[in-house]
């Protein structure tokens, strides 16, 4: 019971940090677009409009009111789901780029299925034929695949599979208004294939060092002792114990889809956050801006809060730790 009460308090405390962490990086984000050299009802109106109108317009957006009365208002619509409105379409944000978001979500979560358990198991294949021809390989290509950059090997799979050598995938995303991406799953291909690139290397190399510790401890080779076949020892015994550091960079490579999904969307034309946060940067949509920076902020920070408590879930040591 003291147990489960240490593992609560723990999770308890991450939940406030990361609460905090959200609060901070939201008064850095309205800061830093509030410095922004420009007006917004200026911008929307263009240069030639007269003072009359961008006053008017500045009244309309609510721009008249004090910085601190401005971050109150728009956190707590942040807080309740009402982030405002955006600037240069004029209605709700979520109704302007919601759809764009469950796009870029969509990516992430598909990227996400795909990498995790090639990493896995590449990590762990590689563990266990250690310094053997297949280990030495697969740290090589995997060494060179994370030197790559997304943009040089999307450019690399569209000339592969869509101009060049083969036809058979499209070069760009085909998902129009209103459409959901599971609409187009053949144009998601190419974009959750360098996403996956992107992230199997980091996490297959963590999880071989993870497993090569772990299969030289003493329970495993207990386990060896035993008779058990290699293939339970390496899944049942060993690769269950390996997983606390690899759940950290499973996190941190999430995180890296959702910041990563804005070169990838650009290259495919895929009709995401990352273009939605180029044109509202262009044209100094500030809600759109502080929105979307939010939602990539709690994507990280809810990552790293799941893989904290994975991690204590799935290492005895540390909740002994916390009686």
């Amino acid at each position: 019971m003291s147990n489960n009460r240490g593992v609560l308090r723990f999770i308890a405390r991450r939940l406030a940090l990361g609460i905090l962490t959200l609060l901070v990086v939201s008064l850095v984000v309205f800061t830093a677009t509030q410095l922004l050299p420009s007006d917004p009802a200026q911008a929307i109106l263009g240069r030639d409009a007269n003072p009359t109108s961008v006053k008017a317009l500045r009244e309309k957006l609510g721009l008249q009111h004090t910085a601190v009365y401005q971050y109150t208002h728009w956190l707590k619509g942040m807080v309740t789901g009402d982030p405002g409105d955006s600037f240069n379409a004029r209605q709700p944000i979520l109704a302007y780029i919601g759809d764009r978001v469950v796009n870029s979500l969509f990516l992430l979560v598909l990227a996400s299925v795909f990498s995790i358990p090639l990493a896995l198991w590449f990590g762990a294949y590689s563990a266990r034929k250690r310094d053997t021809a297949f280990d030495n390989v697969a740290s090589n290509v995997m060494l060179a695949l994370a030197s790559l950059p997304e943009f040089v090997v999307g450019i690399i799979f569209v000339l592969l599979f869509s101009v060049r050598i083969w036809h058979l995938l499209p070069a760009v995303s085909t998902i129009g208004i209103g459409q959901g991406p599971w609409s187009d799953m053949k144009g998601m291909v190419l974009p959750t294939a360098v996403l996956v690139i992107g992230a199997v290397p980091y996490i297959s190399r963590v999880v071989r060092a993870s497993m090569i510790e772990v299969m030289e401890s003493d329970y495993v080779e207990m386990a060896r002792l035993k008779g058990a076949p290699a293939k339970v020892v390496l899944w049942r015994h060993a690769l269950p114990n390996a997983l606390g550091p690899v759940f950290q960079v499973i996190a941190l490579n999430i995180a890296y889809f959702a910041a990563g999904v804005i070169v990838v969307e650009s290259l495919f034309n895929y009709p995401g956050i990352g273009g939605a946060l180029r044109d509202s940067v262009r044209v100094r949509d500030i809600p759109v801006i502080q929105f979307l920076v939010m939602v990539l902020a709690t994507v990280y920070v809810v990552t790293n809060l799941a893989a904290d408590v994975a991690t204590v879930l799935v290492t005895p040591r540390l909740r002994t730790r916390m009686q």
